[in-house]
């Protein structure tokens, strides 16, 4: 293992994110129901649940950016996005013309409070409230299992 893999100093295994990783923002939109916590999932262009995410926007932060996703991809109105990063993880991004890209999506919590029924993607794009444990199983990237396990 080399040093960069392993940690000698804590005996715990750490990986290093690929430093030429694209960057992303993702919304963790999430409300409270009898049964627990729930997030919103939606269908991406390639049929797999995941989370609103894009890429970083010019004049705006990371958290409004999670927003502004979160609102195009999934009909939010209103919601408190967190200030600082809840997470993140890894994933590939496919392009239409077969290219392939890692990705680092840094994720923002979103506690929502409104949603609408039209919204820019809504043609595009199913979505769906899950508890956190059965959204962890729906979702393919391991990363985003993950952070969706931590948040229980």
């Amino acid at each position: 293992m080399s040093k960069i893999e392993g940690s000698f100093w804590t005996g715990r295994t750490v990986r290093a994110v690929d430093p030429t990783a694209i960057m992303q923002v993702g919304a963790l939109c999430l409300r409270d129901s009898k049964e627990g916590p729930e997030v919103l999932l939606v269908k991406s262009s390639r049929g797999r649940w995941i989370i609103p995410k894009g890429w970083p926007m010019d004049g705006h932060t990371d958290a409004e950016t999670a927003k502004i996703e979160a609102w195009e991809e999934s009909g939010l109105l209103k919601g408190k996005a967190s200030k600082a990063p809840v997470g993140g993880y890894v994933t590939e991004k496919r392009f239409d013309d077969g290219r392939v890209a890692t990705c680092h999506v840094t994720v923002y919590r979103i506690d929502v409070k409104e949603m609408t029924k039209t919204y820019p993607e809504a043609d595009l794009r199913r979505r769906k409230w899950m508890p956190l444990k059965k959204a962890a199983k729906k979702v393919d990237d391991t990363g985003l299992q993950a952070l969706l396990k931590a948040m229980r």
